[in-house]
């Protein structure tokens, strides 16, 4: 969403941050939390929702971590499936 918005330079100044920490987090596929919420709250988007999301992105994979995206999932559809680690 942010992307489609402004570019990473533009966010990048706006944050404080240096463009390769959003570079980084781009390859990467996930944002650290606080990032996430400072994007959401730039986006008129509720801050707290993707501070969680980012929070639960970044975990590793386990049966608490399935837990917590199952139940915001309900709520929150953005939320990505968790990964089935069985087949890793």
């Amino acid at each position: 969403m942010a992307l489609e918005k402004n570019n990473l330079r533009v966010w990048a100044l706006r944050l404080g941050l240096s463009d390769e920490a959003l570079r980084t987090a781009r390859s990467r596929g996930r944002l650290s939390p606080v990032i996430a919420g400072a994007l959401a709250e730039d986006l008129q988007l509720d801050p707290a929702q993707w501070i969680i999301i980012a929070a639960l992105e970044t975990e590793r994979e386990s049966a608490c971590k399935t837990r917590m995206v199952q139940r915001f999932r309900k709520s929150w559809p953005c939320l990505r499936e968790p990964r089935d680690s069985s087949r890793a």
